[in-house]
């Protein structure tokens, strides 16, 4: 049986590539119930830290769901959106993920982009938002989360005509945080992560949860609640070990000059 997500470790890193190259890595039922598994796997798995997500392949990221398979489903769309939601799924994930967008990232492909963390593309990334040209609703977060990154209009022109967005102007706008030559994509990929690893494990993911969890909410109550976290956590931190971390990042940025 052919591996439909596979894992990839490099270290506290770990490569999860959808794998299904000849149907552009189509979300199919199997696919996304591998998935769910996957990265359950890898977040009860102490040392993994960071996760990079990617499309086997060099034409898609993800096209979405399976349209073929949707079309022999009696009980339609409904379902298929519904189970293993592969958003929730990558949610699940506490450490940061990032995304190596390898080539385009279509409807829910374009959600499941946006449930990483970063983004990384190359000149063949490509995000659109075809829901309303097929005629069903986004269910993974899309509507609420592309208004908040692109504002209003600029998400409402997006997903009412279904036009792609090309890497340069996914830059632009701030969907994407590089442009990188396709097979430089995992290489800087994993240098990000190597980066993320530099963190303290435990702060990393109480920082990632307060950055998700605050923007989630209205400025004044993730003010609150940044406060609320710090005066917790900070007050448990040893000044030695702060100093210490300290002298480490001095001696890093050294060696990086």
């Amino acid at each position: 049986m052919t591996e439909l997500v596979t894992i990839d470790r490099h270290g506290a890193t770990a490569i999860v590539t959808l794998n299904r190259p000849e149907a552009m890595n189509a979300l199919s039922a199997p696919l996304k119930s591998q998935l769910a598994r996957a990265v359950d796997s890898l977040e009860a798995d102490a040392d993994i830290r960071v996760m990079i997500l990617t499309g086997a392949g060099e034409k898609a990221f993800t096209a979405g769901l399976d349209l073929k398979e949707l079309g022999g489903n009696a009980d339609g769309p409904a379902i298929a959106i519904t189970t293993d939601d592969p958003v929730k799924s990558i949610s699940r994930f506490s450490g940061p993920v990032i995304g190596a967008i390898n080539g385009v990232a279509i409807t829910g492909g374009f959600e499941i982009a946006l449930a990483c963390d970063v983004l990384i593309g190359t000149p063949n990334t490509r995000f659109a938002d075809t829901h309303a040209r097929v005629g069903i609703l986004p269910g993974w977060g899309l509507s609420q989360k592309l208004t908040r990154l692109l504002g209003p209009s600029r998400a409402k022109e997006v997903s009412l005509t279904g036009n792609f967005i090309s890497a340069e102007q996914a830059l632009q706008w701030g969907l994407i945080n590089h442009i990188v030559a396709p097979d430089a994509l995992l290489e800087t990929a994993l240098q990000l992560a190597s980066d993320m690893q530099s963190c303290v494990p435990e702060t990393l993911v109480a920082y990632k949860a307060l950055m998700d969890d605050g923007y989630a909410q209205t400025y004044g109550d993730g003010l609150h609640l940044e406060a609320k976290r710090s005066g917790a956590a900070n007050s448990q931190v040893d000044g030695q070990a702060i100093e210490a971390r300290r002298e480490n990042i001095r001696q890093r940025g050294q060696n990086q000059k």
